[in-house]
């Protein structure tokens, strides 16, 4: 019998798996470090889930039907134009495999992220990196000259937070002639979105996640919106039934309970720009995010920065059990932490913590 590393596909046998952020175990840890919302889902939604329970030997609803009925009429568009996933990284892999692959280009921002490079790879293509500069600045002309067929833009940016000017957005939708993926999974918390984009470019596609800003991680479930054309092909290729019931019923409560989430998306932009102006006051570089997190560069009592301060606050602060992430592998990225916003009292924590430190280091 030949080994499995024989047997395996050759463009996986190099493939390196997405890392996720640290899911702790045991209690008493602050989690600032995979973007979730801090607040539990409204009542409505855990009994939508909870009146559910008693049909789980029933495959769910294939196409997630009342899911795309009701987030078509949120956002506009017709029934034809939107697709239910298991989260939204679930549909980033379908465009990737429906549009992508070998022989095709693929091209993405960096940093960004890191799935992009990971479900490219799987489709069997390899992705093309066009680097920001220092200022995350959208570098329009390198994106468009690269030529590619697909491209991956996450707007408002990970893990900066940075939102881009919609009128670059409207330049790269008029002008890309590929297909352009903008992955708004932190769109909710900008209080902006090229979704209309849509209405104007067959080839725009907006990727959006219940992970976010509605509290749902768990479950996992996103959504896309684009033209009727993209939507068909990927119901062709996603799996027959994507989505379960639960998450199903959980989601189409959600979307109904938007009032209960707006007060959250609020209070969570309050504390974030609270947080950021706290850490600009201790000497930080801060990113002006328009996302539910922060990416800033910490300096220490001598108001020096740079990969072994981050490095040194990141080791600290998990030593004291509050989870942030670190990227040490780009000189973009190394003097830098990404802290998600949590609630008033866990950044409170997460503030205090860091006074400690900055008296020490």
């Amino acid at each position: 019998m030949k080994s499995i590393e024989e047997l395996i596909q050759g463009h996986l046998r190099t493939l390196e798996a997405y890392t996720p952020g640290v899911q702790p175990t045991g209690k008493g840890w602050i989690k600032l470090n995979t973007n979730e919302l801090p607040f539990s889902p409204p009542d409505s939604v855990q009994q939508a889930i909870q009146e559910e329970l008693g049909l789980l030997a029933r495959y769910p609803n294939p196409r997630s039907e009342q899911l795309r009925e009701v987030l078509a009429d949120f956002h506009g568009f017709k029934l034809n134009q939107v697709i239910v996933g298991n989260g939204s990284d679930d549909l980033l892999n379908l465009l990737a495999r429906s549009f992508g692959g070998a022989g095709r280009k693929t091209l993405e921002t960096f940093p960004s992220y890191s799935l992009y490079p990971v479900i490219t790879a799987i489709a069997g293509g390899t992705i093309h990196s066009i680097e920001f500069n220092e200022n995350f600045e959208l570098p329009i002309e390198a994106l468009l000259s690269a030529g590619a067929d697909l491209l991956f833009l996450t707007c408002p940016n990970a893990p900066t937070g940075i939102r881009f000017p919609q009128s670059d957005l409207n330049r790269l939708a008029s002008e890309h002639e590929g297909i352009l993926v903008i992955d708004e999974a932190y769109a909710e918390f900008s209080g902006e979105s090229a979704m209309k984009l849509v209405h104007q470019h067959e080839n725009v596609v907006i990727t959006r996640t219940f992970s976010k800003a509605y509290g749902l991680a768990g479950l996992r479930v996103g959504y896309a919106i684009a033209s009727a054309a993209v939507i068909s092909v990927l119901d062709r290729v996603r799996d027959s039934y994507n989505v379960n019931r639960l998450s199903q019923a959980g989601a189409v409560a959600a979307v109904k309970s938007r009032g209960f989430y707006d007060a959250c998306i609020l209070e969570i932009c309050e504390t974030r720009e609270r947080v950021r102006e706290t850490l600009a006051e201790l000497g930080w570089k801060i990113y002006p995010s328009k996302a539910n997190f922060l990416f800033g560069a910490p300096v220490n009592s001598s108001g020096a920065g740079g990969p072994e301060i981050a490095s040194s606050l990141f080791k600290h602060l998990e030593d004291h059990r509050i989870l942030v992430r670190y990227f040490p592998k780009h000189p973009l990225t190394a003097s830098y932490l990404r802290i998600s916003i949590g609630s008033n009292s866990e950044m409170d924590q997460f503030l205090e913590e860091v006074r400690t430190w900055t008296r020490s280091a």
